[in-house]
C-alpha cells in the first residue's frame, strides 16, 4: 500500500498532464502486478487522449516507434527496479522522443567507479552525450532488497555502497540531425562618420564672402605688388647666391656642391667640355676623321674607324683584344 501511495505521489510530480503520450520503460526484477498497477496509474492521468507504451529496457531498441513519439520517457522508476541504461538505450530514447520531451530515469549508482559501476556524474556525462540537456539529479534513496538482491545477480556487485538515483534530462527543440541556415556577415562594417558639431550661425557668416560684399565700399583689398619695392625687383647676382665656402674642394679646386642650385655644377661641365676638346690630338690636314684612306703615315688617329670633326674616339675593349 505504502509502494502504490509513492508512485501515485510520483507521477503527480512528475507534470504528466492530460492528453500527453508516455512511454513506460521496465526491466527485471519488477512484477507484472507492479508494472500493470503503474501504468493503470498513467493511463488515467493522460486520460483519453494520451497515450501509455510499456517497453522492457532490453528489447527497446527492437521496437517500431517511430522517431519523436513520446512526450514522456520514463524508466526503471518501479521501486523494485534497477538496471544500467546503456548509450544505445539512452540514444533510442533520445530518438523516440519528441522535441523538447522529457526523461526520467532511476538508476543505482556508487560513490565511485567500481565494479563497472558508475558514479552519478559519470552518468550525467552520459545522459549529455547522447543529446539529452538540462540534465538534473532530482533525488538519491537506499536501493530496496529486490532491487539489490537482483543488480547483483545480474552485474556480480558485491559492496554495500549503492544509492538509487533518479535523473531528469530534456531533448533539444530541434530534431537530432536537422539543419537551419544562419546568416554570417564577415565583411568589415564601416563606422560611421561622427557628426560634426553645429556651427554658430554668427560664425559662419563672418568668414563667408558674397558678391554683394565686393561691391561695398568698406572692402579694403591689397594689391600685391604693392607689397615690392625697388630692390626686390631687382635680379641678384649670381656670386650673391653662391656660399661663402661654394666650390672649394680639396686642394683648392672648384667643387660643386651636392644638388647644387646657383650654376657652378653646369659652369663646371662646360669647362669639362671645353677641355677635353682641347685635349684632342692636332690635325694638320684636316682629314682625318674621314678614315685611314685620308690619313698620313705619321696620323695618330691611324688604325681607327671615321668619326664626326671634333667627336674623341673611344676604342671598345672587345676591339682592343681582337687587335
Amino acid at each position: 500500500m505504502r509502494r502504490i501511495q509513492q508512485e501515485t505521489e510520483i507521477m503527480a510530480d512528475l507534470g504528466i498532464k492530460a492528453g500527453d503520450k508516455v512511454l513506460l520503460v521496465w526491466a527485471q526484477p519488477s512484477t507484472p502486478e507492479a508494472l500493470k498497477r503503474y501504468a493503470e496509474e498513467l493511463g488515467a492521468a493522460v486520460g483519453a487522449d494520451g497515450k501509455v507504451s510499456v517497453e522492457n529496457m532490453e528489447r527497446l531498441s527492437l521496437s517500431s516507434h517511430a522517431a519523436s513519439t513520446f512526450d514522456w520517457v520514463l524508466s526503471c522508476l518501479l521501486a523494485d527496479c534497477s538496471s544500467i541504461h546503456s548509450s544505445d538505450t539512452l540514444a533510442e530514447m533520445v530518438r523516440v522522443l519528441k522535441p523538447g520531451g522529457t526523461l526520467v530515469l532511476d538508476e543505482p549508482v556508487t560513490g565511485k567507479d567500481d565494479q563497472g559501476m558508475r558514479t552519478a556524474e559519470k552518468l550525467t556525462s552520459a545522459l549529455k552525450l547522447s543529446g539529452f540537456l538540462s540534465v538534473t539529479e532530482v533525488s538519491k534513496t537506499e536501493l530496496s532488497a529486490e532491487a539489490l538482491s537482483a543488480l547483483r545477480g545480474a552485474t556480480g556487485y558485491q559492496a554495500n555502497t549503492l544509492t538509487r538515483v533518479r535523473m531528469s534530462a530534456s531533448k533539444p527543440d530541434y530534431e537530432v540531425g536537422s539543419s537551419s541556415q544562419i546568416k554570417l556577415s564577415f565583411g568589415k562594417k564601416t563606422p560611421k562618420p561622427a557628426e560634426k558639431p553645429a556651427l554658430d550661425p554668427s560664425t559662419k557668416k563672418m568668414w563667408m564672402l558674397s558678391a554683394n560684399d565686393m561691391n561695398d565700399d568698406d572692402v579694403d583689398l591689397l594689391d600685391s605688388d604693392a607689397l615690392l619695392d625697388e630692390d626686390d625687383l631687382k635680379k641678384p647676382d649670381p656670386a650673391s647666391l653662391k656660399a661663402s665656402s661654394c666650390g672649394e674642394g680639396a686642394g683648392k679646386k672648384k667643387k660643386a656642391c651636392k644638388n647644387c642650385t646657383c650654376g657652378l655644377a653646369e659652369e663646371l661641365e662646360e669647362e669639362s667640355k671645353g677641355k677635353q676638346k682641347t685635349d684632342l690630338p692636332k690635325s694638320a690636314c684636316g682629314s682625318c676623321y674621314l678614315g685611314d684612306a685620308f690619313r698620313c703615315a705619321s696620323c695618330p688617329y691611324l688604325g681607327m674607324p671615321a668619326f664626326k670633326p671634333g667627336e674623341k674616339i673611344v676604342l671598345a675593349n672587345t676591339t682592343l683584344t681582337d687587335a
